[in-house]
């Protein structure tokens, strides 16, 4: 035996809380890409193939697009100003 653990090894409750996270972290990252492919490159900190690249390369167990929203992006500017 060589101790590891396979899927289905692992109990139904454990499977659906790995189930539950997959699906989560493909939620974000979609909803992190699908905005930066939309909001003009100037409401986005820094160019926007890195936070592409990051969001879709780096398992970040959701930290990654999380940090997108919370600090790539700029508020748009009122052009009535």
């Amino acid at each position: 035996m060589t101790g590891q653990r396979r899927w289905r090894d692992l109990d139904p409750r454990k499977r659906r809380r790995i189930v539950a996270a997959v699906i989560a972290e493909g939620g974000l990252k979609t909803a992190a890409l699908v905005d930066i492919a939309r909001r003009p490159a100037r409401q986005i900190r820094g160019p926007k193939w890195i936070w592409a690249a990051v969001v879709t390369l780096v398992n970040s167990f959701g930290v990654v697009p999380v940090a997108y929203f919370v600090f790539g992006r700029q508020k748009p500017r009122s052009e009535s100003a």
